[in-house]
């Protein structure tokens, strides 16, 4: 998967960090990113898949990616390439070439 086939999307439902979600969405699959409207309607139980099914590649929140950030994992200024590059390291996806 190339860099630009992927879109960093910030979602919050509320002011504290572990209300804020930070999710690496695979833009082949959700041109315009997630449906936050669509994946209400979802039952609870069923919100993993539809998070899957929407090309969520990873999520986070707001205390995890911190947390990355604190250990070098991630760059706060470049988070979206830092994000693409550690679903890389991790095997979540394949760089195409």
């Amino acid at each position: 998967m190339k860099f630009k086939h992927t879109k960093l999307q910030r979602i919050d439902f509320g002011d504290e960090p572990t209300d804020q979600y930070y999710c690496l969405v695979n833009l082949k699959v959700s041109p315009n990113g997630l449906d936050i409207g669509k994946m209400r309607l979802t039952n609870p139980r069923n919100i993993d898949q539809e998070f899957r099914n929407q090309g969520m590649l990873m999520m986070f929140t707001g205390e995890e990616i911190e947390s990355l950030i604190n250990r070098g994992d991630l760059d706060r200024e470049n988070l979206h390439e830092t994000l693409y590059q550690l679903a890389l390291g991790e095997g979540v996806i394949k760089k195409e070439e």
